[in-house]
């Protein structure tokens, strides 16, 4: 039997948030949002390339997606010497079905990671990136950007490989 995404249920919140947590909220809600636009999807399905004019894929969003949040929280934020999960854009293909599941294990596991080193800054602190500075809302903010793109692009996959249209 071949592996397919789980089911998610997409968890509401509060928009009277404090500022932090509902920065925290918009991105854990853009997280789910993109894994119920994979489930239910078999590995192929996921490694597939449905819109003939472009080479994004589901499953490589999820590894991109791994990448980012591994690469600005772990590396620029917390300034951790762990490794990059792909080199050069490599997350976006070639693709192996035969990885998708570890591939998603990777994108799911790497968020208790990365919000445990978010938890440990103030929305105010800063870290360089490159010659510039950035302030934690600042990261925030770029996240749910980054997010909300690639769900965009996720809506247009599932839509293209079985018909499945969300809000």
């Amino acid at each position: 039997m071949t592996w397919t995404a789980p089911t998610i249920t997409r968890e509401e919140f509060a928009l009277d948030l404090p500022e932090r947590q509902a920065l925290s909220a918009f991105v854990d809600f853009h997280r789910q949002t993109f894994l119920w636009k994979c489930e239910g999807l078999s590995a192929e399905q996921l490694a597939s390339h449905p819109i003939a004019s472009t080479g994004i894929s589901l499953l490589g969003i999820i590894r991109h997606m791994a990448e980012v949040e591994r690469h600005w929280w772990r590396h620029r934020v917390a300034g951790e010497n762990v490794p990059n999960l792909y080199d050069d854009d490599a997350e976006w293909g070639p693709l192996d079905p035969t990885t998708a599941a570890a591939d998603y294990e990777q994108l799911v596991n790497e968020w208790s990671m990365v919000d445990a080193v978010a938890a440990r800054f103030d929305l105010d602190d800063t870290f360089a990136r490159r010659d510039e500075v950035w302030s934690i809302r600042t990261l925030y903010l770029h996240l749910i950007e980054e997010w909300a793109r690639h769900n965009g692009h996720a809506d247009l996959i599932r839509e293209a490989i079985d018909g499945a249209v969300g809000e």
